[in-house]
Parts: C-alpha cells; structure tokens; sequence
C-alpha cells in the first residue's frame, strides 16, 4: 500500500512540478482556462472517472485500439488488474491536488531572486538548484501530502482497476470489516493506518517550521 501510494506521489509530483511551472507562465487568460480544465473532472463523481479509466484500459479499450492502429503493437495488453492501473487510476484523480499548491508557490515565486542569481553568475541549473527548489519546497511538501494521504486510502482505485492481487490498506479494512466479518483486525488496521497519516502530518509540519527557520 505504502509502495503504491509512494509511486503515486512520485508520479504525480514529476508531472505536476512542470506543469505548474509552465501554469505560472503562461497569460492569464491561459492560465484560467488551463485551471478551469484542471477543475473540471471534480464536477464528476471519482468512482465514475474509475469507471471510465476502465473502459480505456480494458483489452478492447479505447488504449489498446489506439496503439493497435497506429501499428505499435500486434496485439492487446493486459493493462487491466495490475499494479500498473492502479497506480494510472491513482495519478488520474490526485493529480491536481498536487499542481496546484505547486502553482501557488510559482506564483509567488519572485523574479527578481532568479535575476540576482543570474547576475551572479549562477547557471540554469545551479538557480533551479539552489533557488527555485527551496523557494517551491513547501508547495512539494503541500502536494505531497495531499497525494500521499488519500493514496493510501482510496480503496475504490485497486477494486475496480487492480483485482484482488494490488491492495491499498482501506482495501484491507473494507474487506477485514465487510467481508471477513475480522473486526478486531480492521480496527488495528484502522489505527495503524490513522497513525501513519498522524505521523506524516507531524513530518510535514516539522519540515515546514524547518524549512520557515532556514529561510528566515
């Protein structure tokens, strides 16, 4: 469970970083049609985005018909009911909780300190460096949270895209609560779930005071 929902974060967080960089410079009028787009899906219900996530991923789905008419592959692939999907499924929905804490500090983010690094005969890559990454730092952390936390609870993800091999931890309450009738065992998974998130928020928060003193 933690391994997927650390993929999950890992995945969103390499195309978030990007995307909200490339958010914060665009025109404005761009801008809030890129967030209108981004905002969009949560009109829909998650489990019915699953469920549609689904009907693209299946064998004879939109995915498989689409790489098999460009000539990419002879036949299907077993997208379906692997660790694979679940974490697709997982990206899908969690995504914009990761870019758009991530948008917010690349506004904020002044260009004058990336002039004065340049002027100083920083490079592109040393300002990313040991500029633009700590300035960002506590909008990763924000994502990160925001990612991690959910990931490791939404049991719905790996019952309708991952079968009964790929299991989150709320995928083992349910069924500890539901169908095994195991009440004992739920409730400790329960709390060891509830402490882990308990943990991280304090992590997160530690960091944050952390990273306010260092800037300080």
């Amino acid at each position: 469970s933690l391994h997927m929902a650390a993929m999950t974060t890992l995945v969103c967080l390499l195309i978030g970083y990007p995307f909200a960089w490339a958010l914060s410079k665009v025109g404005k009028q761009r801008q809030l049609i890129l967030i209108f787009l981004l905002i969009v899906p949560f009109w829909t219900n998650s489990l019915v985005r699953t469920y549609a996530l689904k009907l693209i991923l299946a064998t004879n789905g939109l995915l498989n018909s689409a790489l098999m008419s460009i000539g990419l592959i002879d036949e299907p692939l077993q997208l379906l009911y692997t660790e694979g999907a679940v974490i697709i499924g997982l990206v899908y929905l969690l995504l914009p909780f990761m870019i758009l804490p991530l948008y917010s500090v690349f506004e904020d983010l002044k260009q004058e300190l990336l002039l004065a690094s340049h002027d100083l005969g920083a490079g592109r890559l040393s300002t990313f460096i040991h500029v633009i990454v700590p300035l960002t730092l506590p909008g990763v952390l924000a994502g990160v949270m925001l990612v991690l936390l959910p990931a490791m609870g939404l049991f719905f993800v790996p019952d309708i895209l991952g079968g009964s091999r790929n299991l989150l931890v709320g995928n083992v309450i349910k069924n500890q609560f539901l169908d095994a009738r195991n009440w004992p065992f739920g409730a400790a998974a329960s709390i060891v779930l509830t402490v882990t998130m308990a943990f991280l928020m304090f992590a997160h928060r530690l960091s944050k005071r952390r990273i306010g003193e260092e800037g300080a």
